[in-house]
C-alpha cells in the first residue's frame, strides 16, 4: 500500500468482505445462524475475508480515489466481489464440500459485498463533492447565481465542477434549453427550466423565488449558425439586466480545474458571426505549400501576418517575408522564427513600388509560390493621396507580378478586395486594375499554350474583424473611452470574415486553382454570408460590454466619408460566376483587358502618379475601370 488512507481501504474492505457473508447467512437462514448453519458461518468468515484480501491486491482496488469514484471504479467493484463469491465457494467445497452449506448464500453475498464496497466509495465522493450538505443555503452564499444556455454535456461538466468546488464563485439556478429536447428534465438535479424563446418568464419566476441570476452562460462550444443565438441572447440579456459569458475551451476549462479556479470568459465579437465552417481540403492545401519556397508581401499586415503563420505551419522549404514596415516585420519575424525554429526564412524590408528592387528579391528568394497581400486599404486614406494608392496597388501588383514571371515563380496569388466590385473610391479601382492585370497575365499563358508559365490567381473577400484601420478595434477604442461610437451611416452594411477563416479559404482557393489550370482568367471570390449592419455590430459590441447601447453608450452617425459606399458587393452583375468544388468558394469571370493595353495603359497610370498628376491618373484609372464611379470623374463628365 502506498499510503495511510489506502491501508485503511484495504482493511475496510477485508471487515466488509467477513460482514457480507455473515450477513448473507443471517438473509438466508435467521437466527439458525448461530445453530445448525454454525459451521459453515465459522468456515464461511474468515475464508471469504482470506480470498477478498489477496483478490482485491490483484484487482488494484486501491489505486483510484474515493474521492473521484466512477463508473470505472464500480465496474472493478463488481468483478472484485464476483471473483470473491466465486473464490469462497470454490475453498468451502474443498474443505466441506458445501455440508450445511445453503447454496444461495454466494448470490446473496455478491450483492451485499458489492454494497458494502461500493456505497461508501461512492458516499465519501457526494459528500466531498458537496452534493450531501447539511446547509445548502450556506454553501451558495457569495457565490453570482447563473442561468446556463445549452442542455448537454458542456452543462453537465460545468455543473459537476461547480459542485466538487466549495470555493466556486458561481451558482447554477437553472438551464434554458436552446433546442427545446429536454425541459422539464434535470441535469445533476438542476431543472431544465425551458427554452430561449421563454427567457423573459423563466428569469421572471426565479425573482418570484427571490433568486436573482445575474448572467447568462453559454455552454456549447462554437457551432455552426451560433450567430443568430447569440445576437438573440444578447438583446435578451441586455432587457433582463443580465450579462451574457461562455464557458472556456475545453482545455482551458481543464486548466481551471486543475487551478481549482473556474472563470467564465466573455462573448468575443467573432462569435456574433457565427457563420458555418467551409470544409477544408487540408490534404490540398498542404501540397499546394509542403516543401516549397515561398515569399508573402505585406507580411506584417492583418492578413499577411495570418498567411505567413498558416503558411509556416504548412512546412514550406523556405520562407520569405517582405513588408516595407519596419516594426511590423520585425513582429511578424519575431513570431515565426520562436515558434518554427527549424523553418529558413528570410526578412526582407522592401517597397512593391521600387520596380527594381522587387526583382532583385524575387531572384535571390527564387520563390515557387508568392502571396501578395501588400496594398494600402483604408479608403478615405487612399482618397486623400490617390497618387500613393494607385502606385502601391496598381503599380505594385504589377511590379511583383512581373518579377514573378520573371524568375519563374509557379504562381502568384493576389489578395483583393470586394471594394474592388463597381469601385467608388481610389482605393478599390486601384484594387481592380490589380486584379485586371493578373488576370491578362493568367491568360497569356493560356494563349501562347506554354503550359509551364507561371499562374496568376486572384482570391476575392470582404472585411476582416478585428484588422487595423477596421470598425472593429476603431469600437473597442471609443468604448474605453465611454463613448460615444460612431458610425457613417444607419443602413451602411459590409461583409465580415475572421481573419483565421479568410486566410483559410485563401489557401484553399489557391489550392484548387493550382490544381485546375483550365480556370484561367477567373478571379476566386470567397463565400462571406450575409452582409452585416454596422449599427448592429456597434450595439452588439456595446452589449458585449455589459452595457446599455443608446443609454449608456451613445451611438452617433457621421456621414459617408469619401470614396465610401453604403453597400458592398462580392461580384459584378457582368461577371458569370458558380461554385467550385471547394468549400466556400465561388468563381467568377470578369471582362479580361488584353495584356498589351494593360500594360502600356499602366506604364502611363505611373507615370502621372509618379508626376503627382492627380487628375489624369484618375482619368486613366477611369479608362481601365469604366465602372469606377468616382466624384472627381463625375464632376469632370459634368463640367461644360
Amino acid at each position: 500500500m502506498r499510503s495511510g488512507r489506502a491501508t485503511l481501504a484495504y482493511v475496510h474492505d477485508v471487515a466488509m468482505t467477513g460482514l457480507a457473508f455473515a450477513f448473507a447467512m443471517y438473509l438466508r437462514v435467521g437466527s439458525e445462524m448461530w445453530g445448525e448453519f454454525r459451521q459453515a458461518l465459522l468456515l464461511g468468515i474468515p475464508v471469504s475475508m482470506a480470498c477478498g484480501a489477496l483478490i482485491y491486491r490483484v484487482f488494484g482496488l486501491y489505486r483510484g480515489i474515493w474521492r473521484y469514484a466512477s463508473m470505472p471504479d464500480l465496474t472493478q467493484v463488481v468483478k472484485a466481489a464476483s471473483a470473491v463469491c466465486l473464490a469462497t465457494v470454490l475453498v468451502a467445497f474443498l474443505a466441506s464440500r458445501l455440508d450445511a452449506f445453503p447454496r444461495s448464500v454466494p448470490l446473496i453475498q455478491w450483492f451485499v459485498l458489492i454494497a458494502l464496497l461500493g456505497g461508501p466509495r461512492f458516499g465519501y465522493r457526494l459528500l466531498k463533492d458537496g452534493r450531501i450538505s447539511f446547509n445548502d443555503s450556506a454553501r451558495r452564499e457569495g457565490r453570482v447565481p447563473v442561468l446556463l444556455v445549452g442542455a448537454g454535456d458542456e452543462a453537465d461538466h460545468f455543473i459537476r465542477a461547480l459542485t466538487g468546488n466549495p470555493h466556486a464563485p458561481y451558482w447554477v439556478v437553472g438551464v434554458v434549453d436552446d433546442k427545446g429536447r429536454r425541459v422539464g428534465r434535470t441535469i445533476q438535479r438542476v431543472p431544465v427550466l425551458g427554452t430561449v424563446e421563454s427567457l423573459a418568464g423563466i428569469v421572471e419566476d426565479l425573482r418570484r423565488k427571490g433568486i436573482q441570476p445575474q448572467r447568462l452562460v453559454l455552454t456549447r462550444q462554437h457551432d455552426d449558425g451560433e450567430g443568430a443565438l447569440i445576437r438573440s441572447l444578447l438583446e435578451k440579456a441586455e432587457e433582463l439586466g443580465l450579462t451574457l459569458s461562455r464557458l472556456p475551451s475545453l482545455t482551458e476549462f481543464k486548466d481551471a480545474l486543475g487551478e481549482g479556479k473556474i472563470e467564465l470568459r466573455p462573448v468575443a465579437v467573432e462569435d456574433l458571426l457565427g457563420r458555418p465552417q467551409a470544409r477544408l481540403d487540408r490534404g490540398a492545401i498542404s501540397d499546394l505549400v509542403a516543401g516549397r519556397r515561398v515569399l508573402v508581401t505585406g507580411a506584417g499586415g492583418t492578413i499577411g501576418g495570418e498567411l505567413t503563420r498558416q503558411i509556416a505551419a504548412l512546412g514550406p522549404a523556405e520562407l520569405t517575408m517582405v513588408d516595407f514596415g519596419e516594426f511590423n516585420l520585425y513582429t511578424i519575424d519575431q513570431e515565426i522564427r520562436g515558434r518554427h525554429p527549424g523553418l529558413a526564412c528570410r526578412t526582407v524590408l522592401c517597397d512593391v513600388r521600387d520596380r527594381e528592387r522587387v526583382l532583385r528579391v524575387m531572384q535571390e528568394a527564387q520563390p515557387e509560390l508568392v502571396f501578395h497581400a501588400a496594398a494600402f486599404k483604408h479608403v478615405p486614406l487612399v482618397e486623400l493621396n490617390p497618387d500613393e494608392g494607385i502606385l502601391t496597388n496598381a503599380i505594385g501588383t504589377r511590379n511583383v507580378a512581373d518579377a514573378a514571371s520573371a524568375v519563374g515563380t509557379r504562381a502568384m496569388v493576389l489578395i483583393s478586395t470586394d471594394k474592388a466590385v463597381n469601385p467608388t473610391s481610389v482605393m478599390g479601382a486601384s484594387k481592380r486594375i490589380a486584379e485586371a492585370y493578373c488576370q491578362a497575365l493568367d491568360m497569356v499563358g493560356l494563349q501562347d499554350g506554354s503550359g509551364g508559365s507561371t499562374r496568376f490567381m486572384t482570391v476575392r473577400f470582404g472585411n476582416v474583424l478585428g484588422s487595423s484601420g477596421s470598425v472593429v478595434p476603431l469600437f473597442q477604442r471609443q468604448l474605453a473611452a465611454g463613448g460615444p461610437l460612431t458610425v457613417t451611416h444607419p443602413e451602411m452594411r459590409r461583409f465580415f470574415m475572421t481573419v483565421r477563416e479568410a486566410v483559410e479559404l485563401v489557401l484553399q482557393a489557391s489550392a484548387y486553382g493550382w490544381s485546375h489550370p483550365d480556370e484561367r482568367g477567373r478571379v476566386f471570390v470567397l463565400d462571406m454570408g450575409e452582409p452585416v449592419r454596422i449599427v448592429d455590430l456597434a450595439r452588439q459590441m456595446i452589449r458585449l460590454a455589459g452595457l446599455r447601447p443608446d443609454k449608456d453608450v451613445r451611438i452617433e452617425f457621421t456621414g459617408l466619408r469619401p470614396g465610401e459606399k453604403l453597400f458592398e458587393e462580392i461580384l459584378l452583375p457582368s461577371e458569370s460566376f458558380s461554385r467550385t468544388e471547394s468549400d466556400g468558394i465561388f468563381r467568377a469571370s470578369p471582362r479580361v483587358i488584353d495584356y498589351a493595353l494593360i500594360s502600356k495603359a499602366l506604364r502611363d497610370l505611373e507615370a502621372a502618379a509618379r508626376a503627382g498628376d492627380v487628375d489624369r491618373a484618375l482619368a486613366l484609372v477611369g479608362t481601365l475601370v469604366p465602372d469606377f464611379k468616382h466624384a472627381v470623374l463625375q464632376t469632370q463628365a459634368s463640367a461644360p
